[in-house]
């Protein structure tokens, strides 16, 4: 697996390092090194993530893996992508946007997020899917997800999503009303 490459935006980094998250209920771990990238290949890290993931009980990181080697989804279709969060250049957090099959709409999927479970509740997993939410702004008219938990449903809520009753989808949010940023 590669190291991630750079994105559209500059040396691998999306334009959201930040420092309104060191409000962590821990004063030693300040979260304020935390960088969003876009990426390209297969961080060597996945492998941990997958590993937590999996203790959590989702296999959804293990199907990103799987889909990744297959060549079924590398999210690298146009207005595609696939963005890292990552803390003193530790992944903690993955996230892809892919064309939702489903529909044949003008609509993303947003797919695979995941924060590492001591690395939530400081915005990393919000700061990811808004960069992947710009990111669809700039060529998509909404996008959907599927989730299965209420951590999830309660998540995407307060990330701007509307619960939708869809075989295919559990939220969606309308891009017409956001903003459209020049580059991602």
């Amino acid at each position: 697996m590669d190291r991630p490459t750079a994105g559209p935006s500059g040396p691998g980094m999306i334009s959201l390092l930040f420092g309104d998250l060191s409000h962590s209920p821990d004063p030693g771990q300040c979260m304020s090194q935390v960088e969003i990238r876009h990426i390209t290949h297969l961080p060597a890290q996945i492998l941990a993530l997958e590993k937590e993931a999996i203790g959590e009980g989702f296999r959804f990181i293990t199907r990103l893996i799987a889909e990744w080697h297959s060549g079924a989804n590398r999210f690298d279709a146009p207005g595609e992508c696939f963005m890292a969060a990552y803390l003193n250049q530790q992944l903690i957090g993955i996230g892809g946007l892919s064309v939702d099959p489903y529909v044949k709409t003008n609509t993303a999927r947003l797919r695979r997020v995941y924060v590492s479970a001591s690395s939530r509740g400081h915005h990393v997993g919000q700061t990811l899917v808004k960069a992947l939410v710009a990111h669809a702004a700039l060529r998509f008219q909404s996008v959907r997800l599927a989730t299965d938990t209420s951590a999830g449903d309660a998540f995407y809520l307060k990330c701007g999503f509307m619960r939708i009753d869809h075989d295919d989808a559990t939220h969606s949010m309308c891009l017409s009303s956001i903003e459209r940023p020049t580059e991602v």
